[in-house]
């Protein structure tokens, strides 16, 4: 891995390369994802079976385009028990930590003649994309799924891309199952997403759609944003590990890795304030490289989008992971819970050499859906949150609106809304 001095140069010039990652910046794509949108709309199931056929090579119908229980059994069948337990107890997991995060509607009538408050109401109907082809993640499926079923949504529905056959991947449908999904389609893609957004003969129109995709599903979602809610536009997945020199550099190295193996944009990132520590990381990764499956994507991801930042002190690298506000972020440092206390833009924050980023991928609980491309800034982590809406709650007696009509009425007749001081005045006339 590069070894770079951190300076002020050194940060600019890294923010820059790593927004060139942004699916802002695809916008050649746009024009295709649209038309794929605008067909879908226009003939519905049609269009969808049309473009499954054309991208993926399985004939659907709508009589075969959803997931049935035998489907579903037979997936059951094929899943390893031992992954099944696994996955069952991560969901339990994952379900504990989010019930924590469900949120209540209150009143308030502290005021005489007044009831004010905020009513809150899971949405309708969730919709949930999972990408497909050669990579399956079951733990998506299950954070994705089991926040939306805490909120208490109506119907969560699912779409993913088939096989030739027409079949779905087995560990994604048994995930899916397990965590509470209603209905699951055999349809990826831009026509999934347009699909789930306007609704067809086939599948339902949804209130949001969650969930990852390549840069076709990315856009479709900004794309329709408006028409229905998304939960964020993600870009590849990246990992900063801030460490010291009580570092140990083969965990920093393999947490490193476990990040740029997912994609060749995927970006590692070590800022430390030890240059032993930069290059005993750096000689690891090497070896660790080698051995690895996935050793081409680890080694294109690194030579883009890899560095180790040497820092002059700990202040100066817990301000430059502020400023890079990474996806995924590890604290190996002496005072790790201490450094913690002073970051403010991270998606997940790891604590300690035993805290690495898998833990949170797949088992811990909190959820692995996080803000990239610096979005951590102001976006948050996917959350029950995301799947409930709030109503402000007003209720005024007459003798309660009395005491302040009349400073309602200025202030609307100041912005020269006199319809809006009429609606005021027209109860009191009397007065």
């Amino acid at each position: 891995m590069r070894i770079l001095n951190l300076t002020k140069e050194t940060i600019r010039n890294l923010l820059s390369d790593l927004l060139k990652r942004s699916p802002n910046n695809y916008t050649q794509y746009e024009e295709s994802v649209n038309a794929i949108i605008a067909d879908v709309r226009e003939r519905r199931d049609a269009a969808v079976f049309d473009y499954t056929e054309k991208f993926d090579g399985a004939k659907l119908t709508a009589k075969t385009v959803e997931v049935t229980q035998a489907e579903v059994d037979e997936a059951y069948a094929l899943v390893e028990p031992e992954l099944l337990e696994v996955m069952r107890k991560a969901k339990e997991n994952i379900r504990v930590y989010h019930e924590k995060q469900r949120q209540y509607s209150w009143f308030d009538s502290s005021i005489p003649g007044t009831m004010l408050g905020q009513k809150v109401t899971p949405i309708a109907k969730a919709g949930v994309y999972v990408p497909g082809g050669k990579a399956a993640y079951p733990s998506s499926v299950l954070m994705n799924i089991i926040p939306a079923k805490v909120a208490g949504v109506e119907e969560i529905i699912m779409t993913t891309p088939c096989s030739r056959e027409g079949k779905v991947n087995s560990a994604t449908l048994v995930a899916a199952r397990e965590a509470g999904v209603d209905r699951v389609f055999k349809v990826g893609g831009a026509q999934a997403i347009a699909a789930m957004a306007f609704g067809t003969e086939s599948i339902p129109k949804v209130d949001k759609i969650v969930g990852p995709g390549n840069i076709y599903v990315a856009l479709a979602k900004k794309a329709v944003f408006g028409y229905v809610s998304i939960d964020s536009i993600a870009g590849p997945s990246e990992i900063l590990v801030l460490a010291d020199e009580t570092a140990n550099p083969r965990y920093v190295a393999a947490d490193l890795l476990s990040q740029a193996e997912h994609d060749e944009l995927a970006s590692a990132i070590l800022i430390t304030t030890s240059e032993t520590l930069a290059k005993q990381v750096s000689e690891e990764v090497d070896r660790f490289t080698a051995a690895l499956s996935r050793k081409a994507i680890i080694e294109k991801s690194l030579e883009n989008y890899g560095y180790i930042l040497i820092a002059p002190d700990l202040d100066t690298a817990i301000e430059t992971a502020n400023e890079i506000a990474s996806e995924h972020l590890e604290i190996v440092t002496a005072n790790a819970f201490e450094v913690m206390t002073k970051i403010k833009n991270a998606g997940a924050i790891f604590i300690g050499e035993y805290s690495s980023e898998p833990l949170g991928d797949y088992f811990a609980g909190p959820n692995h859906v996080l803000p990239t491309n610096q979005t951590a800034r102001f976006f948050s982590p996917l959350s029950v949150d995301d799947f409930i809406k709030k109503s402000s709650i007003i209720s005024y007696s007459k003798e309660a609106l009395q005491d302040v009509y009349q400073d309602i009425a200025m202030f609307a007749k100041n912005e020269q809304l006199t319809a809006h001081a009429n609606s005021v005045l027209v109860r009191f006339e009397e007065v």
